[in-house]
């Protein structure tokens, strides 16, 4: 499908795989809890204005190719799939950060702060929604960053800070 496409459709589908998940900030009817196969989410686009800002980025979520063919496909099983609109942030994006160790990550992370935000609240809200709502879901490289993150907590905040148990 082309974005001109689009038009014909009686409704648009977005798919959100990071913020929009727990904060979408617009009107919409319905909602579906789904995936996409042939990619994978990880931390690896640069975010100089949400969650960082020019001199130090913070570090958002972007999808990655993870095999040959693209589907969402919703989580109710007597749910056929659906095509959707999602962002994807490639390489030549110039805020692009690429692959780094979940140690990394979690250190950039845990110091940026945006106009929305800190970008531990996106790392943490996100690794939260998955829980609640994806409990079946393992995703390794979004709780290796929670866990990486909340042990520098105490660093980063000092006494203000008590780590919970995820």
């Amino acid at each position: 499908m082309k974005p001109q496409d689009i038009v014909n459709e009686k409704s648009l589908w977005i798919f959100g795989y990071g913020s929009l998940v727990w904060k979408p900030d617009f009107k919409f009817k319905r909602s579906k809890i789904g995936y996409i196969q042939g990619y994978k989410r990880r931390f690896w686009h640069g975010d100089n204005f949400y969650r960082g800002d020019d001199l130090m980025p913070g570090r958002v979520v972007t999808l990655v190719e993870d095999g040959n063919w693209v589907e969402f496909v919703p989580r109710d099983d007597d749910q056929s799939p659906l095509i959707a609109l999602v962002y994807i942030a490639t390489a030549d994006n110039p805020i692009y950060l690429g692959p780094a160790s979940p140690e990394e990550i979690a250190a950039q992370i845990s110091t940026c702060k945006g106009k929305t935000g800190d970008n531990i609240e996106y790392l943490l809200r996100l690794a939260q929604f998955m829980r609640l709502y994806c409990p079946g879901v393992e995703d390794d490289h979004l709780f290796s960053i929670e866990a990486a993150a909340l042990a520098l907590m105490p660093y980063v905040m000092g006494s203000y800070w008590s780590v919970p148990t995820p």
